[in-house]
Order: C-alpha cells, then structure tokens, then sequence
C-alpha cells in the first residue's frame, strides 16, 4: 500500500511544521483520560448515526474490510509534544460520511469511544483527507494504550480532538462539545494558533 504524505499541511495554516509551544519527541508519550478500556473483537460494533440517510453498523471484520489508505502525518498533542512522520493506516472519515449519506442539515460530528470519552469537531473538519479511523501505527496494530484497536487521527487539529478506542460517530445538526471540551479545553484545538484552552 503507497503512503500519502500529509506532512506538509501546516503550510494551509500558515506556520511551521513545529507549533509553536511544542517540542519534537521520538517517543509516543500516553496520555489518557482515565483507564485503557476492553474490548472484544467478536462484540465490537462501530456505529454512524445521526443526521444520515443510513445508520450503519461494523463488525470489526466488516470495519477493517472498508477501503484503507495510509498516511504519514504528525501527531501534536495538547501537553506540548509534537512526533512527525507517524504512519496511520485505516478508514477515510469521508469513505464513512459517503457510506452513510450525510443529510444537508448536519453541521458537527461527535465522536464516541469505548471509555465514556466523546470529542466534536465540525463537518468541514472532519471531511479533509487526513482525517482517518485508523488500526495501524507505523504498520502494527495500534497499541490498546495508544487508542487500539481504533483512533481517530485529526494532524489539523491537538490530538484530544482525535479519539481514542473510538467506536462511534453520530452526524448533528447542531454543534454540541465533548468531554474535553466541556472541561476548558479548546473547541477549536489549532495548533498552529495554541488553541489549547477556551
């Protein structure tokens, strides 16, 4: 599979390929809310509802059956850190939206995950390209602390906006916010704007 190079966005967002207030790592520090959740491959179930023509439901086996791309991207975390050329392989946000059949009135997206833990973004946001479910890092499974067996990848925006353990995603046509969110974190998340704290 070729790997799409996404490195360069944030050219788009006027700013250097470090954010400024980060520093670059070779590690892949953990951070999470709370707990690494269970979960089973035979029960698992990923879930698009919402303001769609057509709820969908995944096994992990039909999920990991879905068209796959993989990119190279940075990852830049609201702690400060930044790892470049991390390499996701998974599902297009936009393979999923195409599926479904997003409505004209859904403006927001909120993504729900194993543990609890919810993060929104807008539509907009979430249809650029390198935004991915993903099931691989560096081609190996993603580690269950990192967010496996699937995470959202969002290089645009601080890395709470890209969840871990996702198993959800529900189309809105209102904007609502997330756990994060709710608890002062950014809403908007740029990094290249240190949009860490509403």
């Amino acid at each position: 599979m070729s790997v799409t190079d996404v490195t360069d966005l944030h050219e788009e967002f006027d700013g250097e390929r470090l954010p400024p207030g980060q520093r670059e790592t070779s590690k892949f520090p953990v951070l999470s809310k709370g707990d690494t959740p269970e979960w089973d491959p035979e029960t698992w179930e990923f879930t698009v509802t919402g303001a769609v023509e057509t709820d969908l439901a995944f096994s992990w086996d039909e999920f990991t059956d879905l068209p796959a791309e993989r990119q190279r991207q940075d990852f830049h975390c609201v702690t400060g850190w930044s790892k470049f050329d991390c390499e996701f392989t998974g599902v297009s946000f936009r393979e999923l939206a195409e599926r479904a059949g997003v409505r004209d009135d859904a403006v927001h997206v909120m993504f729900s995950a194993l543990d609890g833990y919810t993060t929104n973004l807008p539509l907009t946001d979430c249809m650029r390209e390198e935004v991915l479910f993903a099931w691989e890092y560096d081609g190996e499974p993603i580690p269950r602390e990192h967010g496996g067996p699937l995470r959202v990848v969002t290089p645009h925006k601080y890395a709470y906006k890209g969840a871990k353990w996702v198993d959800g995603v529900e189309f809105l046509t209102e904007p609502e916010r997330g756990y994060w969110e709710r608890r002062g974190y950014s809403n908007t998340a740029n990094p290249w704007n240190e949009e860490r704290y509403s």
